[in-house]
């Protein structure tokens, strides 16, 4: 329940060089890299709903810890996988519907802020987001 709240990105380490590796062209990067992303999110024991709002788009998802989902990035990338828990982190794995590779995702509450770290091909991004 650490999860719940409404979170706003505060910055971003290396996240550019991860959508290049993933293959998102340069203008959609420059955007992404300052969409004010916004997460609300509310745990309700395995299940969560999470609205995500950005510049370019407002999102609901719902889903169960360990039940695969269906999810489209905002680059219009689709990946299908599932969220679960390990101890006091949310970890996801994903893989792309279009080239087979993965896309991990870990978010945790570290002090005040919630770190959203992604890991693409080898390459890692931070999102960190504050209340």
């Amino acid at each position: 329940m650490a999860f719940n709240g409404t979170w706003k990105v505060d910055r971003n380490e290396n996240y550019e060089k991860m959508m290049e590796a993933m293959g998102v062209n340069i203008m959609k990067r420059k955007l992404g890299a300052h969409d004010n992303l916004k997460i609300t999110i509310q745990q309700d024991g395995n299940k969560f709903i999470i609205k995500e709002s950005s510049n370019f788009r407002t999102l609901d998802i719902e889903f169960t810890l360990g039940v695969d989902f269906e999810y489209t990035l905002a680059d219009g990338t689709e990946v299908s996988g599932a969220w679960n828990m390990e101890g006091n982190k949310l970890v996801g794995s994903f893989t792309r519907k279009d080239n087979g590779k993965v896309l991990k995702v870990c978010r945790e509450i570290v002090g005040d802020e919630l770190v959203q770290t992604s890991v693409y091909e080898g390459v890692e991004a931070k999102r960190i987001f504050k209340r």
